[in-house]
């Protein structure tokens, strides 16, 4: 069989063929370019999610992976093996890797073009403004410094012009999605300091590209006029992008109404533009990177065509062709190149001056912005962060010849070692600290009825807001005006860059669906806003966007902050069509573990089965049937509390089921079940008892039982129902299977058997704790001391809550 010839030492190798006939034919397939790329992928993608996956606990934005993974695999580390190098990177197949790698790079920096809004960088504040342009001047200025030494040890008789340019840019630089990524990930990002640094990275980042372009100019021209030819040109194309495809873009976004799909046509004509456009800035001399990233920029944000650009393509283009981008420049990083007493100072030399410049410079002008020390601190170390960005400034200064192998991985090291130690330090420094005030009335019972009620109401999509409204209907009690809703979105922070701009929208809108000046008024928006108009409560929308393993903490930190009495949280299973119960995931059944163990106040587990129907119900037509099974515990109270307030309602008719044990036994019928202190409140010589009340709407029933299975069967009969109310840790034998998958142990015994497929598809069921302040161990608000943490007083009721 024919082999591919593999041709002699010193001459040009051979164009690759796309496709091999296959081993069995005798053709080597890495002899083959597509073969051969489609190994790179997997390996590049494998090893740098390995890389991410050991720095996790370290806390390492994933571009750190990349860019050590592409110096692991380069002639730094695995490639130092020849056979290594010649049999997957061969240099034959650098031009098909390299020209993959840009593509995908293209519409990676269209992304970020997507993530950054001109018109909030046009009104960024003068503290912002200022600690950008000293983030950028004095680095800047070091990096002119810097090119000097360089140019007289390793770079001898580089071309001086570029040179200075391209040392300012790449000591100057901030790299935007980095730092935005840290930021959330340390929860900062809506903090005072994320919102400054945020701003300032954002204009730091467009004074780098415009910096770039210059140095680009600057390095492929071979005298001054063509290189202000094509600065120019580059302006003249910015106006073009503005007047002329920017109308487009617009037109294309206005006929892509929300709830529509938007046509496969407007997604094929912008991507092109994308690329039409980085064809022409490649041809005018300033790099194709710049033309996407521009179309970026000018894509209206508004609507959902923006949305779904991202949608189609930034998964396959972050996950799978970008890590090749990096992998691409750790073949060009030798570190071992950086040798000799020289090398290595010139290495630390360059650590030190970009540190000192983006820390010293942004310190010093935060500082006399009185912005306090330990935050400016912060701000210098957040804005010294590193990135893709920079090594894009890196490559295009080695295929422009103006940096060499050795200059070329000291600078690698540099933006490596800079953005490693930035989330370290920044935990180290500053730890934004999570203080509360103590506050009284953390639970739904209480002595003093005339206080505010105030409820945290958490859901994951639009799928439970209807139920969620109708439950809170039914929860203001008699008294208008005295429940307040906070209604927090939980939104999960995800690796790709959508989530970092959905972040930026809602540090810049502060209320991310409640923002009324929005022209796509979505369901949301509608649904609270028509409910609080046509209620007395008082609703304040929220959003916290985390990681699922940590987004309790924004739950519990909020709930503090907001002096909640009780915390809903949706279950971590919905009801399909078909009434079963279906899984959302299991992350989202360990945020509300989390949650239980660390509020700081009651918290109801929601179990959906929708409430009232698919739509808001009206104060005047709520009529529902509550059921509350009553065991005695001290989480039976709390839901027995929150059934006597729903009692109030004119459209509840509430039904309260004493079970009682045949005399000398209990309701555990000997089993395991925890111990719980029992407590009547069903007695009449307690002023919260319901013989006390005296409500028409309530009734109270006693039932005799002597087994688990009775129990069960007395609930069974009442499935009709609209609503049950139920304790947690009711002090009573499981009414199910404790192995069964069904079982869930943040229900407790008797919240499992009412939240089960087989025992009703129309009956919702919130399973509550009641706050012991004994059993929190670690609660994650420190509270400030007291002489008398009982005695601080709740928000009086005419301040407004914020």
């Amino acid at each position: 069989m024919a082999t591919q010839q593999h041709p002699p030492p010193g001459a040009c190798p051979a164009p690759m063929k796309a496709t091999s006939n296959g081993s069995f034919q005798g053709e080597n397939p890495l002899d083959y370019a597509l073969p051969l790329i489609i190994l790179q992928i997997c390996l590049v993608v494998a090893f740098t999610r390995f890389l991410a996956f050991l720095l996790k606990p370290l806390r390492q934005p994933r571009v750190i992976a990349e860019i050590i993974g592409g110096v692991l695999l380069g002639p730094s580390a695995l490639g130092r093996s020849e056979r290594f190098l010649n049999t997957v990177f061969p240099k034959k197949s650098m031009t098909v890797l390299e020209t993959l790698a840009n593509i995908g790079l293209l519409f990676f920096l269209f992304l970020v073009g997507l993530e950054l809004d001109i018109k909030s960088i046009l009104r960024t504040g003068k503290k912002s403004l200022g600690i950008a342009l000293a983030g950028i001047t004095l680095p800047f200025a070091l990096g002119i410094g810097t090119s000097f030494v360089l140019r007289s040890t390793v770079l001898k008789g580089a071309n001086q012009a570029p040179l200075l340019v391209f040392m300012g840019v790449s000591l100057s630089i901030t790299a935007f999605p980095v730092l935005a990524r840290i930021l959330a990930e340390l929860k900062l990002l809506t903090t005072d300091l994320g919102r400054i640094a945020m701003s300032a990275a954002a204009v730091n980042d467009v004074a780098a590209w415009v910096l770039l372009a210059l140095a680009i100019a600057l390095s492929s021209s071979s005298s001054s006029l063509i290189a202000v030819w094509v600065l120019l040109s580059g302006a003249a194309f910015v106006l073009f992008a503005v007047f002329v495809i920017r109308p487009v873009l617009s037109l294309m976004a206005r006929r892509s109404p929300e709830g529509e799909p938007v046509k496969e046509l407007y997604v094929c004509i912008t991507l092109s533009m994308v690329l039409a456009a980085s064809f022409v800035t490649d041809t005018i001399g300033i790099h194709a990177l710049f033309g996407a990233f521009v179309v970026g920029i000018i894509m209206p944000k508004e609507g959902p065509f923006a949305g779904v650009l991202i949608e189609k393509i930034e998964d396959m283009v972050s996950g799978l062709f970008l890590p090749l981008y990096f992998a691409a420049s750790g073949l060009k990083t030798n570190v071992a190149t950086i040798r000799g007493a020289t090398s290595w100072g010139l290495l630390l030399l360059v650590i030190l001056n970009a540190c000192f410049g983006k820390i010293v410079g942004t310190v010093v002008v935060a500082w006399s912005c009185k912005v306090p020390l330990r935050e400016s601190l912060a701000l210098g170390f957040i804005m010294n962060t590193k990135g893709l960005v920079e090594l894009i400034v890196l490559n295009i200064g080695k295929d422009r010849k103006v940096l060499n192998d050795q200059a070329f991985a000291i600078l690698v090291l540099m933006a490596l070692f800079t953005t490693f130690i930035t989330t370290p330090i920044l935990m180290a420094i500053y730890k934004p600290a999570r203080k509360g005030v103590p506050y009284k009335h953390r639970t739904i019972q209480r002595k003093d009825t005339e206080t505010e009620f105030r409820i945290l109401a958490c859901f994951h999509s639009t799928r439970n807001i209807p139920s969620l409204i109708n439950l809170v209907e039914s929860s203001r009690g008699r008294k208008r005006g005295k429940l307040c809703l906070y209604a927090m979105h939980l939104m999960e922070l995800s690796e790709r860059s959508s989530a970092i701009a959905m972040v930026q929208k809602a540090r810049n809108n502060g209320l991310p669906f409640w923002d009324k000046k929005r022209d796509d008024r979505d369901y949301i928006v509608i649904a609270f806003e028509a409910y609080q108009q046509l209620s007395s409560v008082t609703v304040r929308p929220m959003t916290a966007i985390s990681a699922l393993s940590s987004i309790h903490e924004d739950i519990c930190a909020s709930a503090h902050r907001k002096r909640a009495a009780l915390i809903l949280l949706p279950f971590h299973k919905h009801q399909r069509l078909d009434g079963a119960m279906e899984s959302l995931g299991h992350t989202f059944h360990l945020v509300n573990r989390r949650a239980l163990q660390h509020a700081p106040c009651s918290v109801g587990i929601f179990v959906d089965r929708g409430l009232g129907g698919t739509t808001q119900v009206v104060a005047s037509e709520v009529s529902y049937s509550v059921v509350v099974p009553f065991f005695g515990g001290l989480d039976d109270c709390e839901a027995l509390a929150y059934g006597m307030r729903m009692a109030e309602h004119p459209g509840i008719k509430l039904t309260v089921v004493k079970f009682v044990a045949p005399k000398g036994t209990s309701l555990t019928f000997g089993s395991d079940a925890p111990g719980v202190i029992s407590i009547d409140l069903l007695r009449g010589d307690n002023d919260q008892s319901i013989a006390s009340k005296n409500q028409e709407s309530i009734t109270l029933e006693e039932r005799l039982v002597e087994s688990s299975q009775e129990i069960a069967g007395v609930l069974k009969s009442m499935n009709k129902c609209n609503l049950f109310l139920v304790g947690r840790m009711a002090p009573t034998a499981p009414l199910m299977d404790t192995k069964s998958a069904e079982y869930c142990s943040e229900l407790g015994p008797v919240g499992c058997f009412l939240a089960s497929s087989e025992f009703s598809t129309t009956a919702s069921v919130v399973v509550l704790q009641q706050y012991n302040p004994t059993l929190n161990l670690h609660p994650l608000v420190e509270e400030e001391e007291s002489d008398d943490a009982n005695e601080v007083p709740d928000t009086p009721m005419g301040e407004r809550a914020q």
